[in-house]
């Protein structure tokens, strides 16, 4: 469907941001066009088939402790779960950490790993139900230091924080250092207490599809790239649209260059190397850490969560690395953390991710201004955290802030 040359609303950029922002427009009656210059919905949350698997854009799940997980139908998605946990490895033995409240036969071997004394594991255990029952405005009132600082208070230990914390972190942060918001490793780690990860039947980006769906046919314009916004309309290289409004929902790079008051950036990059194995090692949905020292900071077989990432049973395993990575380099101690022969691994493909996601440092910066003023209206996880949580809520905000300004006698609408 060709441009509108009008439109009550245009949203530049069809990620998980301008997506909720533009469906709950939709909803509320608006009349509404998203461009993109990509060829997929979804944004930085992309999947391809390679061979047959199902490969996402770097190991990507969704934590349906989220609450804006809440407008997503779940059940059209098919999730395969991961278990609550992970797998340590220490002197070349494996170690699971499990979340005894969801696998209670685990119980016994979370107590004997080594990540601690039965009093460290204990303050583990306080940390998670605090981060669990704590409401999130007294989370966010809590004095604001770094994820180590706050994990070192809490009395977790070096083992554990060298051994889990650190490494289960990186593959959600992309930074080893522990140096994120305080605050946001309370959100963080409240998603995870109170719900499980999974993986869509057919990839993480079924997600961004499901919220174009809700769009309309015909009012998602991809392969658009948009050179020029306002707030009375967008310049594209399909030709200008009038507009109402103008939500701009990209990346922050990009969002800077079209809207100079826009601030913001996405230093976190990550590595993902695809190996096919025979067979699973274990069958069990855990992700395995890295060991301090590697290279990698976590590898897990994906199938084990989601078969249908795979077209003929064979293991998908992704581990995944902050440093741009070689496969070769990484060969050895990916084996080395499934406990398989290097020779055993067929590498599928290898994907970096640039700009893959905003850095979260102390001061936290949540839900920061959408309304710029004079009919453009901003959104991203930029805007609130770095999280497919960020971007959709983020977007409901947006949603939000531009039915009061453009039917102000249907407030709340969205």
């Amino acid at each position: 469907m060709p441009l509108p040359a009008r439109a009550e609303v245009v949203v530049v950029g069809a990620g998980l941001a301008g997506l909720s922002a533009a469906w709950r427009l939709a909803a509320a009656g608006c009349d509404v066009h998203v461009l993109d210059a990509a060829r997929h919905a979804g944004g930085r949350v992309a999947t391809e088939v390679v061979d047959g698997f199902v490969v996402d854009r770097g190991f990507q799940v969704l934590n349906v402790g989220y609450p804006r997980v809440a407008d997503l139908d779940l059940a059209a998605l098919d999730l395969g779960w991961f278990w609550a946990g992970a797998v340590v490895r220490v002197d070349g033995r494996a170690h699971r950490v499990v979340d005894p409240r969801r696998r209670p036969a685990e119980v016994l071997g979370t107590l004997r790993a080594p990540i601690g004394s039965p009093a460290r594991k204990a303050a583990i255990a306080g940390f998670s139900a605090r981060a669990a029952l704590t409401p999130v405005e007294r989370l966010l009132r809590a004095p604001e230091t770094t994820a180590e600082q706050r994990l070192r208070a809490a009395g977790v230990g070096d083992a554990a924080i060298d051994r889990f914390f650190r490494p289960f972190l990186a593959g959600v942060l992309l930074e080893d250092r522990l140096e994120t918001s305080s605050r946001y490793l309370d959100l963080l780690w409240r998603s995870f207490a109170r719900g499980p990860i999974g993986l869509p039947a057919r990839g993480m980006q079924r997600i961004g599809e499901q919220l174009a769906d809700r769009v309309g046919a015909g009012r998602v314009h991809l392969g658009v790239r948009v050179t020029a916004v306002s707030g009375t309309g967008v310049t594209s290289d399909d030709g200008p649209v009038r507009a109402d409004a103008v939500v701009v929902a990209t990346d922050p790079g990009t969002a800077a260059a079209l809207v100079p008051a826009v601030t913001g950036s996405a230093p976190r990059q990550v590595t993902t190397h695809l190996h096919v194995l025979p067979a699973s090692p274990t069958g069990d949905p855990l992700v395995v850490l890295g060991t301090p020292g590697g290279r990698l900071v976590n590898s897990v077989v994906l199938t084990d969560a989601q078969p249908a990432y795979s077209p003929d049973g064979r293991a998908l395993v992704a581990s995944s690395s902050l440093a741009p990575t070689r496969e070769a380099e990484v060969r050895g101690e990916v084996a080395a953390l499934h406990g398989v022969g290097p020779g055993d691994l067929e590498h599928l493909t290898s994907v970096t991710v640039t700009g893959a996601q905003p850095a979260a440092l102390p001061p936290l910066q949540l839900r920061r201004a959408v309304d710029l003023g004079g009919g453009l209206y901003v959104c991203g996880d930029h805007r609130d955290t770095p999280s497919i949580q960020g971007a959709m809520a983020s977007g409901a905000r947006t949603a939000r802030a531009v039915l009061a300004a453009l039917r102000p006698a249907r407030r709340g609408a969205a």
